[in-house]
């Protein structure tokens, strides 16, 4: 880690030590989530273990590891954004793909076929009632009616199906 200094490596710990708690409990507020919030904190600290300059003047490394901190969730909040409004517009099938940047644009395609392989790989009467309702646009009542099932039955298996999906999709 520090090329066998033992010194650098305990001066980290101390600082680590002082400053995790009230990084996290900042990373918390803004993610709303305890284990987001000790995912990005540990990525920071891991990112600037090897800079002592950032994390050994005591003035500038609250203010740093602050800002670095609110710049890491802001992108982890951006990016979970690009997703939602993808997901939205393949699950509802609206063409908004030009809204994208062409990284975007790449993420989503990539998104869209982790969803349709996920899709394939429900059991056959939950694909056909999903790909009846988010492809065909037919309503929970429409699906019951040609399938001779309750709207019950339908509901809970697009739950499912959503449910599976996302299982086999963790960036949803």
């Amino acid at each position: 880690m520090f090329g066998g200094n033992h010194n650098l490596t305990k001066e980290f710990e101390v600082f680590f030590i002082k400053s995790y708690p009230k990084v996290k409990a900042f990373a918390r507020r803004l993610l709303m989530k305890d284990q987001d919030a000790e995912d990005v904190v540990q990525d920071i600290f891991l990112k600037i273990m090897d800079k002592p300059k950032i994390w050994r003047d005591p003035e500038q490394s609250d203010k740093y590891l602050f800002t670095m901190t609110r710049n890491y969730i802001f992108n982890i909040i951006k990016h979970r954004n690009i997703e939602r409004r993808y997901e939205t517009a393949f699950i509802m099938d609206l063409p908004m793909m030009e809204e994208f940047e062409p990284v975007d644009k790449l993420y989503a395609k990539e998104i869209e076929l982790l969803v349709l392989h996920a899709v394939e790989q429900l059991p056959p009467q939950r694909k056909i009632i999903f790909k009846m309702s988010r492809i065909e646009g037919l309503n929970n009542a429409q699906i019951a009616e040609r399938l001779n099932l309750s709207v019950r039955t339908i509901e809970r298996h697009l739950y499912l199906a959503l449910k599976d999906i996302k299982k086999q999709c963790p960036v949803l």
